[in-house]
């Protein structure tokens, strides 16, 4: 099977709350139908909104994430999925990912289809021009993979290589990551941190960003906070 993420712009004359509902609601039965074997669907929503970090350059703002797995994300299979989700929103790209999780300490909710209870931060970037493809893969997945979850007070972490763009006009971007984290990070630093203090917030964060400065280009980052449903 083969990994997909797609992201989604909302059209601004549907309402934040209705089209969040749509994606998770009636667009997610239909992938389901038309195939998709696992789906998750992260969305910016008013929980999420006060998130701590929400960094994105240009208009309109990413407002969707579609995460699954189908049998082939070859053009033919995939186009009724892409089909479904382009009718439901402004404008959508699509990726081939590999996706490696590192943490899974992930709370899991009531029922299949509810909120997951916590906030889930996604981040897609570029590696910095200056390395070549092998020194970023080197640095980001065997160095910084062992800094983040010390620094951070996430309990799951997953990242996702980008294979290739799958839809025309794609944004060009490196990788996807979502990390996940108790509510309460949403507004606060010291829990997003896990810091007890100011000193300890200071000293974390740092430790953190440093190594993020490492290999990701900043001029092309998007950070995202959304509310994570899985479906299936």
């Amino acid at each position: 099977m083969e990994k997909v993420i797609y992201l989604l712009w909302r059209d601004p004359q549907q309402t934040l709350d209705s089209w969040c509902r749509n994606i998770r609601g009636e667009l997610a039965d239909s992938l389901l139908a038309l195939g998709a074997r696992s789906l998750q669907i992260n969305v910016f929503d008013e929980i999420a909104a006060p998130g701590v970090e929400h960094i994105q350059g240009g208009e309109p703002m990413i407002e969707g994430f579609v995460q699954l797995w189908l049998d082939s994300a070859n053009d033919g299979p995939r186009a009724p999925l892409d089909a479904a989700i382009a009718s439901v929103t402004l404008r959508m790209a699509a990726y081939l990912v590999s996706e490696s999780v590192l943490q899974t300490d992930l709370p899991r909710p009531a029922r299949s289809g509810e909120r997951t209870p916590c906030f889930a931060q996604m981040a897609l970037f570029r590696c910095l021009p200056t390395l070549t493809r092998e020194q970023w893969w080197d640095i980001w997945r065997n160095s910084h993979s062992e800094i983040a979850p010390v620094t951070q007070a996430s309990f799951y972490y997953a990242q996702h290589l980008v294979v290739r763009p799958l839809t025309r006009d794609a944004p060009l971007y490196d990788a996807i990551v979502e990390e996940c984290f108790p509510d309460a990070a949403l507004t606060s630093p010291h829990a997003f941190f896990g810091a007890a203090d100011d000193a300890e917030l200071e000293i974390k964060r740092g430790t953190c960003m440093q190594s993020i400065a490492r290999f990701v280009d900043f001029t092309t980052i998007a950070v995202v906070p959304t509310s994570q449903y899985l479906i299936k």
